[in-house]
């Protein structure tokens, strides 16, 4: 019999909102918390958020720090530390560090090195999957050598197909090729920025669908054999690959494709004989109702918040307990056995980042003068360094804060979202808030039908309407947005809903999510337009604690 393996203080090798997240899992089981931060994070929130706090990489670059196993392990032995967490990104699939803390006798917690290595190389994911019996989409089984391979195997899978890196995720070093004549620069793109992202310049081929919806399914699994599925999630909204807006329990999608899909994610997870928590990925095909395996993530998602607002079940506090030797359906996890699962209404998350997607959606960095969130019932925030006073740098991703919205159904989740991106109130750098909130609104979205191709379109659009904005005077677009709402604009909005008109399913998607058009409705007591947002001067920024 397994014994467990007590945790009394717990590291998150990471920052900002996450490594807060896990943080607030570990109080709420009596675990004291320990915090690293590089240089530059020296007044990032996380750091305070934590019982301890040191200093990690010292002469090392902003991220190299964060990546430092030596440093990390070294602070863990040197303060007592039992477990470490390495939340998303940097070091969390990586199975150097999970080596390194079953060397130095620390819990790692997520799944075991060899299960790292395995589902890192996403060919060997994919043989694993065809191990399961569980459906792939046509491509190669290994790595691709050269550009004369990678032309054959296109010819023979049949264009379109897209190139994707071996180790790693994220949607670095992806590249769609629509023909042969793309190819070999789409290859040695994919190649350069997987080099850049993951140290590994593999790549390999899959056959590229068009109309594809992207939908995960959680997993998690204890050593002792129990697997439960926590449902699946819409990851369908994406800019670069990347995803924006996420939505659990999958809209508009066919019951018995939600089983097949459920089934083959505990398949593929019992097959690699996983524990801790994973998603299993995968790409529904609208047009022909096919589905396909794409790979597992093993690890904690950003999204994960969603599903935890749908089944009641606390995932990063299960991973640490998982972590611990406990069963899932015993004290102190207790979950109920698969049928019993719950799944309570619906909700979604967007991803608040400081990008401006009138510049093709630039980071945005500086101090922010102002910072106003949201609150109220069925609405959860999980923020990095996003206070007043707080100095954005360009060393790390530019998400600001996850904002997660339930509701009894999706349209009333998406109302309360709308409600509260409309709260915020953010001054100093430009924010994606417009963008998402055209998306939430948009009935496209509600009904389920978004897939992931939506993104080159909408973004395209997007910047052309705001440059077509931007070059009329203030008084034209005071006067344009008037008759807007009065029905006078022939091509506007008001005038086609008074008279009874709607645009095509295509354009709505194109003029409701990208046009600036709308103007923000403002729920606050300041009057301003919240939509623009002047950067002020960089200087110090301390935390309000």
């Amino acid at each position: 019999m397994k014994k467990n393996r007590p945790i009394h203080k717990l590291l998150a090798a990471n920052r900002s909102e996450i490594a807060i997240r896990i943080f607030r899992a570990a109080n709420e089981l009596g675990l004291r918390t320990v915090a690293i931060y590089s240089h530059e994070d020296r007044l990032a929130l996380h750091r305070f958020k934590a019982d301890e706090a040191y200093q990690v990489g010292a002469g090392k670059g902003p991220v190299e720090a964060y990546l430092d196993i030596p440093g990390i392990i070294a602070i863990a032995k040197a303060h007592e530390v039992d477990a470490i967490h390495p939340g998303y990104g940097f070091l969390a699939e990586n199975p150097a560090l999970a080596r390194a803390c079953a060397k130095a006798g620390l819990t790692f917690v997520g799944p075991t090195p060899e299960l790292l290595e395995l589902l890192g190389d996403k060919t060997a994911a994919r043989r694993l999957a065809t191990k399961a019996g569980v459906p792939v989409l046509p491509g190669t089984e290994k790595s691709v050598s050269s550009t004369a391979e990678a032309k054959k195997i296109a010819g023979e899978i049949g264009y379109p197909v897209i190139v994707k890196a071996a180790m790693g995720g994220g949607g670095r070093g992806m590249r769609v090729v629509r023909d042969e004549a793309q190819l070999a620069a789409r290859l040695e793109e994919a190649q350069g920025e997987a080099k850049s992202a993951f140290g590994d310049a593999s790549v390999f081929l899959e056959k590229y669908l068009p109309r594809a919806k992207h939908i995960e399914v959680q997993i998690l699994a204890d050593e002792h054999g129990n697997l439960l599925h926590l449902y699946e999630r819409d990851c369908s909204v994406q800019r670069r690959h990347q995803k924006v807006v996420e939505v659990a329990p999958a809209a508009n999608l066919p019951q018995n494709v939600r089983e097949g899909l459920c089934a083959a994610a505990v398949q593929i997870a019992r097959t690699a004989n996983y524990r801790n928590a994973c998603t299993v990925e995968f790409l529904y095909d609208v047009d022909s109702q096919n589905w396909y395996f794409i790979e597992v993530n093993p690890r904690v998602q950003v999204e994960h918040t969603v599903t935890e607002m749908v089944t009641g079940v606390d995932i990063v506090r299960s991973q640490i307990l998982i972590a611990q030797g406990h069963k899932l359906h015993e004290e102190p996890l207790a979950l109920p056995v698969q049928e019993k699962i719950p799944l309570y209404g619906a909700a979604l998350q967007c991803r608040v980042t400081t990008e401006d997607p009138a510049k093709n959606f630039a980071p945005d960095y500086g101090k922010l003068s102002t910072y106003r969130s949201p609150a109220g019932f069925g609405i959860r925030l999980d923020g990095g360094t996003a206070y007043a006073g707080a100095v954005l740098a360009a060393y790390y991703d530019s998400l600001l804060v996850k904002v997660t919205a339930w509701g009894t159904n999706l349209n009333e989740a998406c109302q309360r979202m709308d409600r509260a991106l409309r709260e915020f109130r953010i001054r100093g750098v430009k924010t994606n808030i417009p963008f998402v909130e055209n998306v939430v609104n948009h009935p496209k979205f509600r009904a389920g039908e978004v897939t992931t191709s939506h993104g080159s379109r909408y973004q395209a659009a997007f910047v052309s309407r705001r440059r077509d904005l931007e070059r009329e005077s203030g008084s034209e677009r005071e006067e344009a947005a008037r008759a807007d709402r009065e029905g006078r604009n022939p091509g506007g909005a008001g005038h086609r809903a008074a008279a009874g008109h709607a645009p095509t399913a295509e354009k709505t998607w194109s003029e409701e999510i990208c046009s600036l058009g709308k103007k923000r409705k403002a729920i606050a007591d300041d009057g301003h337009d919240v939509s623009r947002c002047s950067p002020v001067p960089d200087g110090d920024a301390r935390p309000h604690l």
